[in-house]
């Protein structure tokens, strides 16, 4: 570290990364400190990155199954250790995985990671807490997680989405998307499915085969079906796969007149930008994150484990089309709410949390 000047590594690993940390990269290179992003080739990762016109070295691709996903840790993590050794980070900035947390502490670094979801399996979450915790410097995770650390510090963040959809970071803009084929003044309306392969959806599912079919047959009598999908779509749903570029999906939910899925992050998304949410998974009552019970107590996201409740629900929604209660509703929000963009920046260059001690924790790096 040189100065008030620090070295920031940030290492994104999924397509839902590439927002959160994008204001923040962008915030720290303005001040002249200086970044640098690694990457993970999983879904349209790379491709954000490269829209956003952010420099990123690639260190490796998405692995299928458990022991290609450890291979591919282990790559990463050689990987990673190279470059970060070359760039001498002062803070390493993640969501918690493997690589990032072990390099950062065998180079010295300060370690911040992100962490937003629930891990159901035991086993999961006592190599979680076993592996990787005791050397986490500073972990931030919404009210209501399990985020005890052995050595560092617990900071309980808001909604992290805010990060990139705080409105004073973000402006829908209608053009983008009518330049794509999006008419913003029809009613329309996105669906997303995820694949529920992560480690973390063990057990897990959303929207099954007949009630896509129903959730799409019923939407598509009032306006345009758009869907995005982490799987491959079956034919039956070619025609309405969104052609829209991905950068742009935050304008598309904005204006939308419903979200529909069985997606975590898309869900909070658009409830965040004041868009009516219904939201199907296996999750839904067990293993629930504050976050969408906070949403659903404000009214901007119904959740449901039984489709055809779920598919009542949105048939009212569409029918009530009260956009200006929803952006009341989304503005109460946020006025409640801190801005969580600039606290993760003054904890990213916290000179005092650079200074903890962390030697009792400390992994031995390789020689040189």
């Amino acid at each position: 570290m040189t100065g008030d000047r620090r070295r920031v590594l940030f290492d994104i690993n999924h397509p839902a990364q590439v927002h959160l940390f994008r204001p923040l990269v962008r915030d720290l290179a303005g001040r002249g400190h200086e970044t640098l992003v690694t990457s993970r080739d999983k879904e349209i990762t790379t491709e954000l990155l490269d829209a956003y016109d952010i420099p990123h070295e690639c260190l490796s691709t998405e692995g299928g199954g458990l022991f290609a996903t450890a291979a591919e840790m282990g790559v990463k993590g050689i990987r990673l250790y190279r470059i970060a050794r070359s760039f001498d980070p002062d803070v390493v900035v993640a969501r918690p995985n493997p690589p990032a947390i072990y390099v950062a502490n065998l180079l010295g670094a300060r370690s911040v990671m992100l962490r937003d979801t629930v891990i159901p399996s035991r086993l999961l979450r006592a190599c979680y807490r076993g592996l990787m915790l005791p050397f986490v410097d500073d972990l931030c995770a919404p009210a209501g997680f399990e985020t005890s650390l052995t050595g560092g510090q617990n900071h309980t963040l808001g909604f992290q989405e805010l990060t990139y959809l705080h409105p004073d970071r973000f402006e829908p803009d209608r053009e983008r998307l009518e330049t794509h084929g999006v008419a913003t003044d029809d009613p329309y309306f996105v669906l997303r499915f995820a694949a529920w392969d992560a480690y973390h959806d063990v057990g897990g599912g959303g929207w099954s085969a007949a009630g896509k079919r129903e959730l799409v047959d019923a939407l598509s009598e009032y306006g345009t079906v758009y869907i995005t999908s982490e799987a491959d779509l079956p034919a039956e749903f070619a025609e309405y796969e969104l052609t829209v570029p991905p950068h742009l999906i935050h304008d598309l939910l904005y204006f939308a007149d419903l979200y529909a899925g069985d997606s975590q992050t898309m869900a909070t998304e658009a409830a965040l930008l004041g868009t009516p949410v219904i939201r199907v998974n296996s999750k839904v009552g067990t293993h629930e994150m504050h976050n969408f019970e906070d949403l659903e107590r404000r009214g901007l996201l119904y959740s449901f484990r039984d489709e055809k409740r779920a598919l009542a629900k949105a048939r009212e929604l569409v029918a009530e089309g009260d956009e200006a209660d929803w952006q009341r509703r989304r503005r109460e929000l946020i006025a409640d709410k801190p801005d969580v963009g600039a606290y993760l920046r003054d904890l990213i260059l916290d000179p005092d949390a650079a200074g903890r001690d962390r030697e009792d924790r400390r992994l031995t790096a390789p020689s040189s």
